[in-house]
């Protein structure tokens, strides 16, 4: 069972399966079993397992992208963080897809040059980018609907935005299906389903409500019986009306009134001051603090055909909603694939705007050991002061040059500089223009950093204490083609030691 939610069909997913092993598979197969019996409800909205290996991604560790303020600012609020800097994107699907490619950029050249290829066709393409941003505007959560479809909470009025998501569908595919590389394959990714879409609008109405039982739902004309039963319905309404009316000039009582309740059903409802002019034929049901309620056999054989009409037209409506909810569910995959097509067509788009907005550059990616930025710009800073006042640097490192030793006076800039070194490679190897005039970028496999000083009293240790441990799994994890951030080292301790550590680490 493992190994067929793992393949789901697709060759890549049989050898993703075949490649995780049996140690894979059993886990995979624990993890489901542990779903059905806890979850205890349908598992068709879950999407199918990825085999990820972890030299496929640039590795961060939670020090590195606190200390970067990769989703967080220095008082942790998200405004002052590079996420929030970059996130342009029109969905909340391509948000949660531009925050995962942010915190795991790629390593293969070839895969961030195809992320690259098409953010420059869109940066370039003016007119495309904004059919595309215009077309995903008003999209919604289309991957959070669809989950919904697979545990069967779907709402009428969620269908009913799935078509207005079809609609869109439709036309970014037409918009995109002569473009090439990337952009070319989330064209014919897209799927607008235009039977699915027919049916859906020709069986619900223009706009359903929120709720199953909270209004009609099934559209007239759909279903025969529906039709017959809400003809039913409206023509006993409109009967009780012409009753009641009938009942006042009868009676004499101008206050007369035809109430409904859910458990006594309807009654005449006669003020106690009235009492006098009820009719003999008026059965008494209930009474009330100011008034009396009274049935005859007329109303009361109108109430049971009314009532048997409103029921069965609700039970018709659910059966048929149902029916329509297990056609939708049937069509789950492609809607899913919709789904995940759109959120990275977003997340380039937002990228692209970006890019266009700030002067950001397309960088060089490739297996050199260098990294060589002109004119660097920490893309935050620079938001913040309004891109004019951020004064660009330089940056060189290769085997010739291994190490860089910032000095200067407070506020200088030393700590920015750091940051956006590491900040430039992250954008570029997640795909991304960056904040430079030129960048040529030997692809990480880590960034490490080590930032600030503070004590961790609770497990005993000095801010020295904390100082070494950091610096020394700095030391023992970083490889050859490791970035390492140093901002102050040896800080915690008296000025000599602290330049002996300094000095040892650096060697």
């Amino acid at each position: 069972e493992a190994a067929t939610w793992m393949a789901a069909g697709t060759a890549e997913g049989t050898a993703g399966a075949t490649a995780i092993g049996s140690a894979g598979l059993a886990a995979l197969g624990g993890l489901r079993a542990y779903l059905r019996a806890t979850y205890r409800g349908k598992l068709d909205h879950l999407r199918t397992p990825e085999l990820v290996r972890p030299h496929d991604t640039l590795v961060l560790d939670q020090t590195t992208r606190s200390n970067l303020n990769l989703l967080d600012g220095t008082g942790g609020e998200r405004r002052g963080s590079l996420l929030h800097v970059i996130d342009r994107t029109a969905t909340p699907m391509g948000s949660r897809t531009l925050r995962r490619w942010m915190l795991a950029p790629l390593t293969s050249p070839a895969a961030i040059g195809r992320r690259l290829d098409a953010v420059e066709r869109l940066v370039e393409g003016v007119d495309l980018r904004a059919d595309v941003r215009a077309g995903l505007t008003g999209m919604g959560d289309l991957e959070r609907l669809v989950g919904r479809v697979g545990t069967g909470g779907v709402s009428p009025r969620d269908l009913m935005r799935l078509t207005a998501a079809l609609t869109r569908i439709g036309t970014l595919h037409d918009r995109l299906t002569e473009q090439d590389g990337f952009l070319g394959e989330i064209a014919a990714t897209l799927d607008p389903l235009p039977a699915l879409h027919e049916r859906i609008t020709a069986t619900l109405v223009e706009e359903p409500p929120a709720a199953l039982r909270a209004g009609p739902v099934i559209r007239d004309g759909a279903h025969g019986e529906v039709d017959e039963l809400r003809g039913l319905s409206r023509d006993g309404k409109g009967w009780v009306v012409a009753l009641e009316a009938q009942e006042r000039k009868r009676t004499g009582i101008a206050s007369l009134k035809i109430r409904y309740n859910r458990v006594s059903g309807y009654g005449i409802e006669v003020t106690k001051p009235n009492l006098a002019l009820v009719p003999s034929d008026y059965v008494r049901k209930q009474t009330l603090a100011g008034a009396e309620r009274f049935v005859t056999l007329e109303l009361k054989e109108q109430e049971q055909r009314l009532l048997g009409a409103e029921s069965r037209l609700a039970q018709l409506e659910a059966a048929l909603f149902a029916d329509l909810v297990a056609d939708v569910a049937a069509h789950q995959r492609t809607l899913t694939e919709n789904a995940r097509a759109l959120a990275v067509l977003d997340t380039l788009a937002a990228l692209a705007d970006l890019a266009h907005d700030r002067a950001y550059v397309r960088p060089i990616l490739d297996r050199g050991d260098a990294i060589v930025i002109r004119d660097g710009r920490h893309p935050v800073i620079e938001t913040t002061l309004g891109g004019t006042a951020f004064v660009p640097n330089d940056c060189t490192l290769d085997p010739s040059q291994q190490v860089l030793l910032i000095t200067g006076p407070n506020m200088a800039g030393k700590s920015t500089y750091l940051r956006q070194v590491a900040l430039i490679c992250c954008l570029a190897q997640m795909g991304s223009f960056v904040p430079a005039s030129e960048a040529r970028i030997g692809v990480l496999d880590r960034i490490f950093t080590r930032v600030g000083a503070s004590d961790n009293l609770a497990a005993g240790d000095s801010t020295f204490m904390v100082e070494m441990r950091e610096t020394a799994n700095i030391l023992h994890e970083l490889g050859p083609r490791s970035l390492v951030i140093l901002d102050e080292i040896g800080r915690g301790t008296s000025t000599y030691d602290g330049i002996a550590v300094a000095w040892a680490v650096a060697e």
